[in-house]
């Protein structure tokens, strides 16, 4: 049964959505500037690595998206694979410039005062553990806690772990689109069972590396605390934020003209799986604060004390209430995610959430109780984020010959698609 859409149709990036992805890239710029010119480096820090951070998740969950479609010979997707194979693409840039941050962040220093009140020089970011003096014997700055984890929590090692994960993501992930491109030239089963090789592999190093992932990251800058659930909490945290995108992204195409043959059906599925792995989410938010709360141990409910700050305490409960309470009203019923616009305002309230959710994570262990609240720093550089994933995502998927893989075995199935 065949279909009476062109597949041989390309996106043309141009007019409003590259002017405007440039100009928030400028005010970005002009935020950054502005949170350094006014000596609010640590705060300005602290924000660039939330959208670096947020950034390249949303990139990584591109390519889990495909992975898990290849993995599991899933047919309703195959049409709309484009866009996370897109979010591929851009993940390199995403991981250059999260790499970048963290060096900057590291290696440029401050005057901060430790937890016992003394005055060292300082970093940044991970200001916890990667000063040398919190790990060095007899200065006013020892940390016996931290020079017992100095065996893993250490510069060189921290960058060389940083490094490997992303380029292992990076090359599995540029497989999966390089095998689809040959796919489309080529025909056949060859390049496909290739494919579903390369997302099996994906999903086993993913499966080990991304709780590591989130560990470096963003646990250790609160590096006296540690949570065994913390890496899968970022994990959905990841996947219910990458969703978001991807549909958000396919609606401003769809409505652009663009991917004509995707209907409510795929839309339907897109929003199941932002409904229920934002109850996943949910679960693994409150089961981690739960048991933390419940067990009451000082070195484990420091992590909360912090956030149960004044100054954070409506932000944390705002928290779950934007990521639970909203997607779960208005995505529970069967029409909503059937219902463009709902979708989209669903979508749009996800990715807020979870950038507040990143936010809980970092702002209280960097820049503490004087860096809450919603500034020039944080609403110019998430903009500036915005754009710039923006204009790399339509750049990259401007470069496909088709918006569709047209010789992907499942295609016909997907292009009928119908729950």
């Amino acid at each position: 049964m065949e279909t009476h859409n062109s597949f041989n149709e390309q996106f043309e990036f141009s007019g409003k959505a590259k002017t405007w992805s440039l100009i928030a890239v400028v005010i970005g710029i002009i935020a950054i500037a502005f949170g350094f010119l006014t000596n609010h480096g640590e705060r300005t820090f602290a924000n660039l690595l939330l959208m670096g951070y947020y950034f390249t998740c949303v990139c990584i969950a591109g390519i889990f998206f495909c992975a898990l479609q290849y993995a599991a010979q899933a047919g309703w997707s195959a049409s709309l694979l484009r866009v996370p194979q897109a979010f591929v693409k851009v993940l390199p840039y995403a991981a250059v410039i999260l790499l970048v941050i963290i060096f900057c962040g590291i290696h440029f220093t401050q005057q901060v005062v430790t937890e016992s009140g003394q005055h060292i020089t300082g970093t940044y970011l991970y200001k916890e553990w990667a000063p040398k003096a919190i790990t060095t014997p007899g200065t006013d700055a020892y940390s016996k806690v931290i020079a017992g984890k100095s065996g893993y929590l250490n510069v060189p090692f921290f960058f060389i772990r940083l490094a490997f994960y992303l380029l292992a993501y990076s090359i599995l992930g540029l497989l999966l689109v390089k095998y689809s491109n040959n796919e489309d030239e080529l025909g056949g089963m060859f390049n496909y069972k290739k494919s579903f090789n390369v997302a099996c592999a994906f999903l086993v190093v993913f499966g080990f590396t991304v709780p590591l992932f989130a560990f470096d990251t963003i646990m250790s800058l609160d590096a006296h605390w540690f949570s065994t659930m913390f890496g899968w909490y970022n994990f959905a945290a990841m996947w219910v934020s990458g969703l978001a995108v991807i549909t958000l992204v396919i609606i401003y195409l769809r409505k652009q003209g663009y991917f004509s043959w995707i209907t409510e059906d795929h839309l339907h599925n897109l929003g199941q799986l932002m409904f229920g792995f934002s109850i996943f989410w949910t679960y693994l938010w409150f089961a981690q604060f739960l048991l933390i709360y419940y067990a009451n141990i000082p070195e484990e409910a420091a992590y909360f004390y912090k956030r149960w700050e004044p100054e954070f305490q409506p932000w944390f409960w705002l928290n779950i209430v934007v990521n639970f309470l909203a997607p779960f009203l208005v995505l529970m019923a069967r029409d909503s995610k059937r219902a463009v616009g709902v979708l989209k305002a669903a979508c749009i309230i996800l990715i807020l959430g979870h950038w507040l959710d990143y936010y809980m994570m970092i702002m209280p262990a960097t820049v503490g109780a004087e860096g809450r609240g919603l500034g020039v720093e944080e609403i110019g550089i998430f903009i500036g984020f915005a754009g710039l994933f923006t204009f790399l995502l339509f750049n990259a998927l401007s470069k496909f010959k088709s918006l569709v893989p047209k010789n992907h075995p499942f295609l016909q199935e997907s292009l009928h698609h119908h729950i």
